[in-house]
């Protein structure tokens, strides 16, 4: 996908390195599915730029999660702590693993509201020093599931702190935010996706870097990970005599994914640069476009824009070849979650009907930037943030 026609997309892959040496060269040695030198070579990449102890490639974010949620022991009838505002992804693998999600409200920066979440555990909740259980459906809560929405990073040092202090584990999906860290304070230096029990990214074709599909787990947690990775690969304990002692899952990324994520992985640094520098020429440009957390280095993948008038400024950037979309529809108000439990939400509401995206891809020119805010300022005027 390129920007030759005149239609400008959300966001498209860059792929405009080493791709298709290196997937040439994994098919050149027959190696194209699971087995290969280029998963290797990834998931050390992945690492070494997160500066995580180690990594397991699997076949999507969702994947991911799955896995993430069953090393962690969240099984049936347990509860999850999840937020509303993300893509469903994030929530459905709770249910696979027969578990139940507890929405959570977002703050300004999209993130779940920790301020609420804590309110949550203190009054809705009992805690007799190692379990804490849901005053309402009695169940036992397991997990917090983060998420870091568009690249913005959740106040992890406060998070961690409530999860410690309630035994909680913590999943950071970090589907949106890989080369995202903090600037300053306690957690100065962290990457997104590195502080919780286990990170979780996603490689989908929208993503600031891409493997068409694909997904990685990330934990400091050696053990962790090499669960992970054994699960992923069908709990297979004897590569000789096909010895299963466990359910397993087909849930490994393939060499010729692994050959693109790692030339994807090379050009990251420059993919943020472009994708902060246009944030902030559309701000030049006069699009008063919602602001990132400034205590951290954000990857800047996604620009969100408030509007009154949401539906008509799509349908009118459509008419004008320029693609956006709102905000995801959230969670607690889809037909599969209505019944599950939500705790004071407000703000995602509020979110919902006024934030849409704008296009952000990494091979966006400024001219194009230029064409869109032009294009933008001539239907109405903006909210303030």
């Amino acid at each position: 996908m390129n920007y030759k026609s005149d239609f400008i997309q959300l966001s498209i892959p860059n792929l405009s390195g080493n791709e298709i040496c290196y997937v040439n060269d994994a098919i050149k040695t027959g190696w194209v599915s699971s087995v290969g030198e280029y998963v290797l070579k990834f998931e050390n990449a992945v690492c070494s730029y997160i500066k995580a102890k180690k990594a397991a490639v699997c076949q999507s974010g969702t994947a991911g999660l799955h896995l993430s949620l069953i090393v962690l022991g969240i099984k049936k009838n347990d509860e999850v702590i999840v937020p509303t505002v993300s893509f469903i992804a994030t929530v459905n693998p709770v249910k696979y693993v027969g578990a139940f999600p507890v929405f959570m409200d977002c703050d300004d920066s999209f993130c779940m509201d920790v301020v609420k979440l804590k309110k949550f555990l203190e009054e809705e909740c009992i805690f007799d020093g190692r379990i804490v259980k849901n005053k309402v459906s009695k169940r036992r809560i397991k997990a917090i599931i983060v998420v870091h929405v568009f690249g913005n990073m959740k106040n992890m040092c406060e998070l961690l702190n409530i999860a410690k202090f309630y035994n909680l584990k913590i999943i950071e999906d970090a589907a949106e935010a890989l080369g995202s860290f903090y600037k300053e304070g306690k957690l100065k230096g962290k990457y997104a996706g590195t502080m919780a029990d286990i990170g979780v990214f996603s490689f989908n074709g929208n993503k600031i870097i891409t493997t068409g599909g694909g997904g990685v787990v990330v934990s400091n947690n050696i053990n962790l990970i090499n669960q992970v990775k054994f699960l992923s690969t069908q709990a297979k304990k004897d590569s000789i005599y096909f010895i299963h002692d466990e359910i397993g899952f087909n849930y490994r990324m393939t060499n010729v994914q692994a050959a693109i994520g790692l030339a994807q992985i090379e050009q990251i640094e420059n993919f943020i640069k472009v994708k902060t520098r246009n944030y902030n020429f559309y701000k030049e440009c006069g699009v008063n476009l919602i602001p990132f957390n400034l205590r951290i280095r954000s990857n800047y993948w996604f620009y969100s824009y408030l509007t009154e008038e949401r539906d008509d400024l799509i349908n009118y950037l459509l008419k004008n070849k320029i693609q956006s979309r709102p905000l995801w529809f959230p969670i607690h108000l889809q037909k599969c979650y209505k019944k599950s439990q939500s705790y004071k939400i407000k703000k995602a509401l509020w979110f919902w009907k006024r934030v849409i995206n704008l296009p952000c891809s990494t091979n966006l020119s400024k001219d194009m930037v230029f064409k869109i805010s032009t294009i933008l300022k001539k239907f109405n005027k903006p909210l303030s943030f």
